[in-house]
C-alpha cells in the first residue's frame, strides 16, 4: 500500500526468496498481494545454485542504479540482516572465492556431528569470529570457517567490512508487534503454508533432484518438512517444530535489528 501511495517499487532483502520454485516456505508475496508494485530480486536463481551476499550486492546495485536514473522511489524490504546492512552501509567482503567443496563436507560434518563440532572448529581457527557467531547460526559458521581455511588466515582478519553511517537520503524504519501477538501471528502463518502446499512444495523440490544438503533445502519451514516428504517424520511433528523455530529466529531478528540504525520503529495495534 506505501509503495502504491508513493509510486515506489519494492526491493526484496530476504534471502530465501532469491530462489525459484520456492515460493511457500519463503512466504513469498503472491502477484495479487503485490497489487502492480514491481518487485526486485525475487526469483533470481535455482535452488541449487550457489548465491552470496556479494550476489546480492551486485544484483541490488544494478537495480538501485536502474530505479534511481528513472527517478522511481525503491522501498528496500525484507528480514535477511546482512543483506540490508550489505546494501545499505557499503561493506566490502573477503575477496576469497566461495570453496563449494570444503562447505559440504563441513554441513555433512555438522549434520553427523552436531552444529557444536564445526563451531568448535571455529573457536579454535578463529576465536574472534566464534565470539561474534551465534553457536547454532550454521550458515555464518561454516562461510567463517570456509574463509579461515581456504585462505589459511582467520575470517575476522579478512572480514574488514566498511560501516558507514546511513547515507541522508535512506530512511531505516522497523516493523513490529507486541511478542505474544507476533508469536501467535508466526503460528498461524505456519498453518497457513501448510494448508497452502508446504510439504507438497518439499516433495516437488526432491523429486526434482535437490539435494537435503543445499543452503536453499536447509530454509525453515524446508528443512523441518524433509523428513515428513522422505517418511521419516510426522506432519505434527514438523508443524511444531516450524513454529518452535521461526519464533526463536524471529526473536533474533528482532536483536539484530535493534543494533541497527532504525530511524523509527512502527509497532502494530
Amino acid at each position: 500500500n506505501l509503495a502504491l501511495h508513493l509510486s515506489a517499487q519494492i526491493i526484496s532483502g530476504d534471502s530465501m526468496q532469491i530462489y525459484r520454485g520456492m515460493d511457500i516456505g519463503t512466504a513469498k508475496p503472491s502477484l495479487e498481494e503485490r497489487k502492480g508494485v514491481p518487485h526486485h530480486l525475487i526469483d533470481l536463481v535455482a535452488p541449487d545454485q550457489p548465491f552470496t551476499v556479494v550476489d546480492y550486492q551486485q544484483h541490488y546495485n544494478l537495480v538501485k542504479s536502474r530505479l534511481d536514473g528513472e527517478g522511481i522511489l525503491p522501498i528496500l524490504t525484507g528480514g535477511t540482516g546482512l543483506y540490508l546492512r550489505a546494501v545499505t552501509q557499503g561493506f566490502v567482503f573477503p575477496s576469497t572465492p566461495p570453496n563449494f567443496e570444503l562447505r559440504t563436507s563441513l554441513r555433512l560434518e555438522a549434520e553427523i556431528k552436531g552444529k557444536e563440532s564445526v563451531y568448535q572448529r571455529l573457536l579454535e581457527l578463529d576465536p574472534v569470529s566464534a565470539e561474534k557467531i551465534h553457536p547454532q547460526d550454521l550458515k555464518r559458521i561454516l562461510r567463517a570457517l570456509e574463509v579461515t581455511i581456504t585462505s589459511g588466515q582467520p575470517f575476522s582478519q579478512q572480514h574488514k567490512a566498511r560501516r558507514t553511517v546511513l547515507p541522508p537520503n535512506i530512511i531505516y524504519l522497523g516493523v513490529t508487534r507486541a511478542r505474544e501477538e507476533l508469536y501467535a501471528r508466526i503460528n498461524h502463518r505456519v498453518e497457513q503454508m501448510i494448508a497452502k502446499g508446504l510439504l507438497e512444495e518439499v516433495t516437488s523440490l526432491l523429486e526434482q533432484g535437490y539435494g537435503v544438503t543445499l543452503p536453499s533445502m536447509q530454509g525453515l519451514g524446508y528443512k523441518e518438512m524433509i523428513p515428513v516428504a522422505q517418511g521419516r517424520s510426522s506432519l505434527e511433528e514438523a508443524i511444531e517444530l516450524i513454529k518452535k523455530r521461526t519464533r526463536n529466529y524471529a526473536k533474533r531478528q528482532e536483536t539484530w535489528f535493534r543494533r541497527e540504525p532504525v530511524e523509527k520503529w512502527l509497532y502494530y495495534v
